[in-house]
């Protein structure tokens, strides 16, 4: 009896990730045959649709850079971030103004405006949010961040204007990607994007602070009474999300034209490939972010103009009635 007990419990605690396993698979199966259709019955130049793969793949990895720290946020705080695509906008303003006044280099004002954004996420949710979060407060955040989206908002229109701006690239030049044109630019920011990932990642899983991460995002409680410092692992780990838009921003300034609302667009995609991807899944934020790239790209080719976002939105529908918890989401 306790033998059949055990290899119970061993199949219960199996398969939550046989479930969770299942759906990557099954999604990743569905896009490579949607791709080998476009391919064969598409009706495009298979080098138009090449192209296409692989800009959206590498505007993909940015995409999942800055949903990374949404995800992340929300995952440990229990907070939905509404000022996440306004921090985007702060990390890139914080570079152009580093660029053009102070004439350093994009990519080396991207390493000054990080630890800066760190800070700003550190003193938002240790001086504004953490005695809600702790509280457990669901309203008081959700405000919050919507009047700090519209400050930082408002702040730059004033400061900046609203006219578009650029920031000067330091590489030139393009690499031949399978017959696609990739500029240099937007392959560092796909593997600098990547490399964030993984870097995460073994934050997360390897070391002890990503251990008191994990278990704040588990049992907020339970860590507490062990001894875990629930506040500062809040401010921290808001303070990771931000500096994770800085890099996203960094990466992405070169090739983006700046505005006060640039990040709009990004926060509406970042909650897209969140829930696509699960709820506090860093893994699922990667692979929500290169599966919308493609949508985006690949839909373009067919509905030019608003239409590829239409597509966007119809895969965001269909995950929420099909799969709501996302690929890499366990339903609870």
């Amino acid at each position: 009896m306790p033998q059949h007990a055990n290899a119970a419990e061993s199949t219960s605690a199996a398969s939550p990730w046989r479930q969770q396993a299942r759906s990557p698979l099954l999604a990743a199966g569905i896009v490579i045959l949607a791709l080998a259709a476009i391919y064969l019955f598409g009706n495009r130049d298979s080098g138009l649709v090449t192209q296409s793969i692989v800009s959206g793949l590498l505007l993909g990895g940015v995409y999942a850079l800055v949903s990374i720290g949404l995800t992340l946020i929300f995952g440990v705080l229990g907070v939905v971030n509404f000022a996440h695509g306004a921090m985007l906008t702060l990390a890139l303003y914080f570079v152009y103004a580093l660029t053009t006044s102070a004439g350093i280099p994009v990519y080396l004002s991207t390493l000054i405006a990080v630890p800066l954004m760190f800070g700003f996420g550190f003193l938002v949710q240790r001086l504004l949010l953490n005695k809600l979060t702790t509280e457990g407060s669901h309203e008081g955040p959700l405000l919050i961040t919507l009047g700090l989206q519209l400050l930082i908002v408002n702040t730059l229109l004033m400061v900046f204007g609203g006219r578009p701006v650029s920031v000067p690239g330091s590489v030139d030049g393009s690499l031949r990607v399978f017959g696609a044109v990739a500029t240099y630019e937007r392959l560092i920011a796909f593997f600098g994007a990547l490399l964030v990932a993984v870097l995460l990642t073994l934050l997360l899983r390897r070391t002890s602070f990503g251990m008191s991460i994990r278990s704040v995002a588990s049992n907020a409680q339970g860590a507490a009474l062990v001894g875990v410092n629930v506040g500062r692992v809040y401010a921290m780990t808001f303070g990771i999300g931000a500096a994770c838009v800085a890099v996203a921003g960094g990466l992405t300034a070169p090739f983006t034209s700046l505005t006060p609302t640039v990040g709009e667009s990004f926060t509406v995609l970042a909650f897209v490939i969140v829930v696509l991807g699960g709820l506090g899944s860093v893994v699922g934020a990667i692979t929500g972010g290169l599966i919308i790239g493609l949508v985006q790209t690949i839909g373009a080719l067919y509905l030019p103009g608003t239409g590829a976002l239409l597509l966007v939105f119809v895969v965001f529908v269909l995950v929420l009635l099909f799969r709501p918890q996302g690929l890499f989401g366990v339903r609870p």
